[in-house]
């Protein structure tokens, strides 16, 4: 389905489009004035700013990390030669998040320690040299002692005021290029409910809104980041962040959450394997909901951090297609509904001392979403069965308003009305074509299909032969049991674990679908499927498991786990 842009939207070189409702531009040469005496609304600074912020990026792992400096879980040290390459690659604006709490004094002052404060200075420097917008924020503090604020209240207050009462002194005469946002990811332990925990979240942004506003200098009118709890956009915890901001009556806020999307699908668990309508709802009401109650009441909204859970635990626990489908509605929808959005990379995605995309094609698809709808397809997988001659294969694709305009193999193009067919929809790749691609090579890809269209970033599709996979015997223990695989050219998809009664057996036991890479995972080069401690430590001790591996091309394994206290059998077939 063609996702039309809605919103009518006055495109500034280099920027993103304004809000639908921003018609006026300049302040000072009367258009707003105009705008506001014909019954329009006046763009305000913040929406200028937050569309001026589109696209960002955030530089995590870094000086958020709690250890003893920004080096600590793993990341270089920040240069300028990484912020001067973040925006080449054509980002307007950076979130630096920076933790705290380990170099903050003892009270009454909880004073920053001077090296740390110079340091985070420096680095903010680096990005508004570069000409991009900066926001910073108080980050895991929220998980290391904000979250004590309905047992330790004044404490935490006092702590979380020290803080925010240095940065604004520190950052007093800094350009309006620069942010502040409240506090990263809310959350409140030991509360009495619902109630308290909306006051607390209101208490964080009004006092952080008075100690910067009452700073002066540059802070008087400065752009304010305020989160819902948990950056969260359910209505409620929304709703309870546009009534703080009604009570600021400050037209210089805007508002942020997060979205990691539909949680079932980020994690791969439950079967949600593919990125099917019940995940893309899940992006369009998320968006709608904050666009209703923010964007279309005049407040700008900073999706602040953006990706899939997954890649915590494995980069490839979403299926590579699926995921580029995931990230290319994503991107369209949030234009469509005008929120700037920042990509959380701590370190995973853009190679922070070569400089280079980790995945190209993940980079390729996301910075076209910035600005047009690409067309993808059902798959970005052909499965050919080894020893057996190829059917015709056909991909149902999602046009998004473009046209294929041709299919290639590398440097060959495909001749359409031989090699393919389109009819509508559907592109069919000629059976006699996959035959001639797969002649006498291996198992694995064979191919790499480009499908490339009159718009948008083209999708590739591997045209892969296969056989049934095959699983070995193991022996193990409760720590961890390694199955011997032949993978023959498939990939894993999903694991299925059920006892001899037919009851859900592991961890989340709501669904026998387990999660990738938290229970179980696949290494293609070692030959091997490792299931995990973290599988077996909700499992009973003596038991029967049957496991379902199901793979991409449709294939299913079974296999028989035998656990006796700590020790572990399994035996295929």
């Amino acid at each position: 389905m063609h996702r039309l842009l809605t919103a009518l939207a006055a495109v500034l070189l280099g920027l993103a489009a304004l809000p639908a409702t921003a018609l006026a531009t300049n302040a000072g040469d009367g258009a707003g004035e105009a705008a506001a005496e014909r019954g329009r609304p006046q763009v305000t600074a913040a929406q200028e700013t937050v569309a001026a912020m589109q696209p960002g990026w955030n530089l995590g792992n870094s000086l958020d990390a709690t250890g003893s400096d920004e080096t600590s879980w793993g990341n270089p040290r920040i240069t300028p030669e990484l912020i001067s390459n973040v925006a080449a690659q054509g980002f307007k604006s950076i979130r630096i998040p920076v933790t705290w709490g380990q170099h903050q004094g003892g009270a009454p002052n909880y004073a920053i320690e001077a090296a740390y404060l110079d340091r985070v200075e420096e680095v903010v420097n680096y990005a508004l040299d570069e000409g991009l917008y900066v926001l910073i924020n108080i980050h895991h503090d929220s998980w290391q002692w904000v979250h004590q604020m309905p047992t330790q209240h004044d404490t935490v207050l006092a702590r979380y005021s020290a803080i925010w009462t240095q940065l604004a002194e520190r950052f007093r005469d800094a350009p309006p290029e620069l942010l502040f946002e409240s506090v990263n990811e809310p959350q409140f332990e030991g509360s009495s409910g619902a109630a308290q925990e909306a006051e607390l979240m209101d208490e964080l942004n009004t006092t952080f809104h008075t100690i910067v506003r009452d700073s002066g200098g540059n802070n008087a009118d400065r752009v304010l980041v305020l989160p819902t709890l948990h950056t969260s956009s359910e209505q409620a915890l929304v709703d309870e962040l546009a009534a703080t901001i009604a009570a600021l009556d400050d037209p210089n806020i805007a508002a942020t959450v997060h979205y990691y999307g539909f949680w079932p699908f980020s994690v791969n668990i439950a079967g949600y394997t593919q990125f099917n309508e019940e995940v893309q709802a899940d992006i369009t009401s998320s968006f709608d909901r904050v666009y209703d109650s923010f964007v279309s009441q005049g407040i700008p909204v900073i999706v602040g951090e953006y990706g899939l859970l997954g890649f915590d635990t494995d980069i490839n626990a979403i299926e590579h297609g699926e995921m580029l489908k995931f990230f290319e509605f994503f991107g369209s929808y949030a234009r469509e509904k005008q929120l700037t959005t920042m990509w959380w990379d701590n370190g995973q995605h853009l190679d922070r001392t070569a400089f280079e995309w980790q995945d190209p094609s993940l980079y390729r698809q996301i910075q076209s979403s910035w600005t047009t709808d690409s067309a993808t397809a059902s798959s970005d997988q052909i499965f050919v069965r080894a020893g057996q001659e190829p059917e015709d294969a056909t991909l149902t694709l999602n046009l998004n308003g473009n046209s294929l305009t041709s299919v290639a193999n590398g440097s060959e193009e495909l001749v359409r009305g031989e090699d393919y067919t389109v009819s509508g929809d559907q592109l069919t790749i000629a059976a006699a074509t996959l035959g001639r691609l797969t002649e006498g090579q291996g198992q694995g890809v064979n191919a790499a299909l480009t499908l490339q269209f009159d718009g948008g970033v083209p999708w590739d599709v591997n045209v892969i032969t296969y056989d049934t996979p095959v699983l070995e015997d193991a022996d193990g223990t409760a720590s961890g049991l390694t199955i011997p695989a032949a993978f023959n050219g498939d990939q894993l998809a999903t694991m299925e674990a059920v006892y001899a009664d037919g009851t859900n057996a592991g961890p989340q036991d709501w669904t026998p679908y387990k999660e990738y890479a938290y229970t179980f995972s696949p290494d293609y080069e070692a030959g091997q499927i490792t299931l995990k401690q973290e599988f077996f430590a909700e499992t009973r001790a003596n038991s029967t498991i049957n496991l379902t591996f199901h793979f991409w091309s449709g294939e299913t394994v079974a296999y028989t786990l035998t656990r006796s206290g700590s020790t572990v059998t399994g035996s295929a077939g």
